[in-house]
């Protein structure tokens, strides 16, 4: 099979911190809370990154249940992340601008034994395109484009 290339724009709209987001046909407004500076008309950008891992850790075992022979009736992930606003604010000294820890817990709801489950979760974990992406360093290539006034 092919690489497939995904691809958004992500474009800061005249109001506060908010960012209009296009993927394909979607829209996304994204947003910071008000006690963060922005107008709190969307969810922020690292909610939007605990969402992407919820989703596709659901999506990769919808996907596969049925070949693992597993009888899934529910899956749902609920995720925690810690940040210290401090480090992208206020650049302070030694605080990450990112999560200091993002905690997953993903709820299978189905008739197979536990260790199957435990199994079946390890599989997820190990096939997650999102998650691979968080516990593995992607190059991010950055080039500025001048647009002038």
């Amino acid at each position: 099979m092919a690489i497939t290339t995904f691809k958004a724009v992500s474009r800061k709209l005249p109001q506060g911190l908010s960012v209009e987001n296009k993927v394909r046909n979607f829209t996304v407004i994204m947003d910071e809370p008000a006690s963060l500076g922005g107008t709190d008309t969307g969810i922020t950008p690292v909610e939007a990154m605990l969402t992407a891992l919820g989703s596709c850790q659901c999506i990769v075992a919808a996907a596969f249940a049925k070949a693992k022979k597993i009888n899934l009736e529910e899956v749902w992930v609920e995720l925690e992340g810690d940040l210290d606003p401090n480090g992208f604010l206020k650049g302070e000294e030694g605080v990450r601008n990112g999560f200091q820890e993002v905690r997953l817990k993903l709820h299978l709801k189905s008739d197979a034994s536990k260790e199957q489950l435990e199994n079946f979760a390890a599989f997820i974990n190990s096939r997650c395109p999102v998650e691979d992406n968080l516990l593995n360093a992607t190059p991010v290539v950055s080039e500025l484009v001048v647009e002038r006034a």
